[in-house]
């Protein structure tokens, strides 16, 4: 009887040891489980992350081309306002340098 006994004991002991080995398996289970979960959930929460940065990024790339636009736009203007003075500034000077000469011409017509 006795070794009926150990033999039954032995094999309590091995499935005592299964069953701690099984829900050891399963806790580590759970535990990857739970991390790839976290995981994802950091992954999807880096995604948006990225993809709102990417849009900041070709909002501001918008807004700086636009700039660039304007500055080229007021650059033209601002050319085509010094070549406007600059015909005003030769007509005003062709417009004494006659208004000159006839009134020299007409101070030694008067003497």
């Amino acid at each position: 009887m006795d070794l009926v006994y150990q033999a039954a004991d032995l094999f309590r002991s091995i499935e005592d040891r299964a069953r701690a080995g099984e829900a050891r398996a399963e806790a580590a289970e759970q535990a990857q489980l739970e991390i790839i979960a976290a995981t994802e959930r950091k992954l999807r929460d880096a995604s948006r992350a990225l993809e709102e940065a990417r849009r900041r990024i070709e909002s501001q790339q918008e807004q700086l081309d636009a700039a660039e636009f304007r500055a080229q736009a007021a650059e033209a203007e601002a050319r085509e306002a010094r070549q406007s003075l600059a015909l005003i500034e030769d007509a005003i000077r062709r417009r004494l340098l006659l208004t000159g000469g006839h009134d020299d011409a007409r101070s030694s017509a008067v003497a």
